[in-house]
């Protein structure tokens, strides 16, 4: 009973401290991780992809709703996807982000990240946290996430960095490869975009 006991605690708690955690100290808890990790592993610092993804899946991409930014960037067209499309959608559009945010991750050169103070109450369901890369010899970059109140704690649905956008980036592209191909045919693109060699997927 002592045994079980333990493990409902243990497993049960952190997902209580994180439903009660606010969006900024959320925000500057999964920062201080990563930088703190990214100084530490020189695998990370050398760009090893594999590793930085690895960091992106266990610290960052737990607090993302895959499937409202999926169906933000899709827009209008969301509705006329099947359920299978949709979930093809959603895993390709989670693959992208995860190759981007690695590859961002992988450029880190000693920035600093502020995030800024926010008042946002308990009983609030949206909330917007705003942050700053600083960077010696240029200016700051802003990064805002949109973040909404989910059971499992906050969890971030867009990001707009230096005021564009990521979901309405998106938005344009993929309505584009829809206008051309369909709903499959975004899938094809997606997919093909997530073999190609990450220099490659950038284009």
């Amino acid at each position: 009973m002592t045994r079980i006991l333990a493990f409902i605690l243990a497993t049960l708690l952190p997902a209580i401290a994180a439903a009660q955690e606010s969006p900024e100290a959320l925000v500057k808890r999964v920062t201080d991780e990563v930088l703190t990790i990214i100084k530490n592993d020189k695998d990370v610092q050398s760009g090893n992809l594999t590793k930085v993804a690895q960091l992106a899946e266990q610290k960052v991409l737990p607090h993302f709703d895959f499937e409202r930014m999926t169906r933000l960037a899709v827009g209008k067209n969301w509705r006329d996807a099947s359920d299978a499309q949709k979930k093809a959608l959603e895993a390709e559009f989670r693959t992208l982000l995860v190759r981007t945010y690695s590859s961002s991750l992988a450029a880190y050169r000693n920035q600093t990240i502020e995030v800024k103070p926010g008042n946002t109450a308990a009983t609030e369901k949206e909330a917007v946290v705003k942050t700053a890369v600083l960077q010696q010899g240029g200016p700051a970059i802003p990064i805002n996430y949109s973040m909404e109140k989910a059971d499992g704690g906050w969890k971030v649905y867009d990001v707009v960095i230096d005021g564009a956008s990521l979901v309405t980036t998106y938005r344009g592209s993929f309505n584009d490869q829809i206008q051309k191909g369909g709903i499959d045919g975004l899938v094809k693109s997606l997919k093909d975009r997530n073999a190609a060699p990450p220099e490659a997927a950038k284009k």
